[in-house]
């Protein structure tokens, strides 16, 4: 039986718990993600609501990407790619107008400026002065007022690696996600790279850990590759909740059921990372099934008997959103996250 996520009718005027919630990913699903949560940050109106309010609000974004305008910055200035970061930033923003429209815009002209955005410019800008990424993040982070903080997932320069089905490996992620095998595993090159203590102080003293949505093997099975991530989520007392894709991915996630997701995230980390799992239950539109499938892509196939007996309770709910693409309704994914936490056990009690 699905549990039935309800709001919670505390009395206004009473204060609801305050959670401390980490979410990981990268690309535009962790973005996303962060902009429904933001809302839920205290504010004087939400602390006397009754409702769950975010104490602090973290992002663990991954720094693999070597593509597009984070790419070229990463090989020119020896630098973190930007580009994941500046999303987050922007999506945890206090002002969506100006500022957020200044760092997300990119050049269409100029001699070395075309393709860039002036995130990614102000950045590494930011970097050449400071000499270190993660204070270049924290600074940009006061600058926008953001509601939180952004971490990378290591401040060591990373390549993927993929294993592919018939046995040939890819290097860097551009390659592996224009390759056409089918992944079996992922490996950071180097291998042993160590993620922020901030990163996992925020984790040991989670209420929320969040993973997902975003690519399987390019934004989110990354992060569970940095040393001394996957035992801090499995020692953490907090509940952890998997954010599932809404399409598979060509190249990427192609075929896999949302148990597999799971699993290839499992088997990756080397621990059972999750209690519960958000998953779509609204169909796409026949236009959008059939844009998808001109890329041999298609919505994920919600297997709950395998889910469950991964020891994952499913929470199904309407979360699909239309647009150019397919997109989490962010509004709602946060809304569900906050009411599971209001009726879920006392975060002590949670199996780790």
């Amino acid at each position: 039986m699905l549990p039935h996520l309800r709001t919670n009718s505390s009395e206004t005027g009473k204060a609801g718990p305050e959670l401390r919630v980490v979410a990981i990913g990268g690309g535009t699903g962790l973005s996303t993600l962060l902009k429904g949560l933001k809302r839920y940050v205290m504010t004087p109106v939400l602390a006397i609501s009754g409702q769950p309010t975010i104490r602090e609000l973290c992002g663990v974004v991954t720094v693999s990407d070597d593509g597009g305008s984070s790419g070229r910055l990463r090989k020119e200035f020896n630098m973190l790619p930007p580009g994941d970061v500046r999303n987050c930033i922007v999506a945890l923003s206090e002002d969506e107008a100006l500022l957020s429209r200044l760092f997300q815009h990119r050049f269409q002209k100029g001699s070395g400026l075309e393709g860039h955005s002036f995130g990614n410019l102000f950045l590494a800008a930011l970097t050449s002065i400071t000499g270190d990424f993660a204070e270049a993040v924290r600074l940009s982070s006061e600058i926008l007022l953001t509601r939180g903080h952004i971490y990378p997932a290591t401040m060591a320069s990373v390549e993927l690696e993929a294993l592919l089905e018939d046995g040939t490996r890819v290097r860097g992620e551009t390659r592996i996600t224009a390759s056409k095998g089918k992944i079996r595993e992922l490996v950071l090159v180097p291998a042993d790279v160590e993620p922020l203590p901030q990163t996992l102080e925020a984790i040991a003293g989670a209420d929320l850990i969040t993973i997902g949505p975003g690519s399987l093997f390019t934004s989110l099975i990354p992060n569970l590759l940095v040393r001394g991530i996957p035992e801090a989520i499995l020692e953490s007392h907090a509940i952890k909740v998997f954010v599932c894709n809404l399409m598979t991915q060509a190249n990427e996630s192609l075929g896999l059921t949302a148990a597999e997701h799971i699993r290839a995230l499992n088997d990756h980390a080397s621990v059972q990372l999750f209690d519960y799992t958000l998953i779509n239950r609204k169909t796409a539109s026949p236009e959008m099934k059939a844009k998808y499938a001109l890329e041999g892509a298609s919505q994920i196939v919600v297997d709950l008997e395998a889910i469950e007996a991964l020891g994952v309770c499913p929470l199904l709910g309407d979360y699909l959103e239309e647009g150019e693409v397919a997109r989490h309704a962010t509004d709602r994914v946060a809304h569900d996250l906050m009411a599971l936490m209001a009726q879920a056990p006392d975060r002590q009690t949670i199996r780790s």
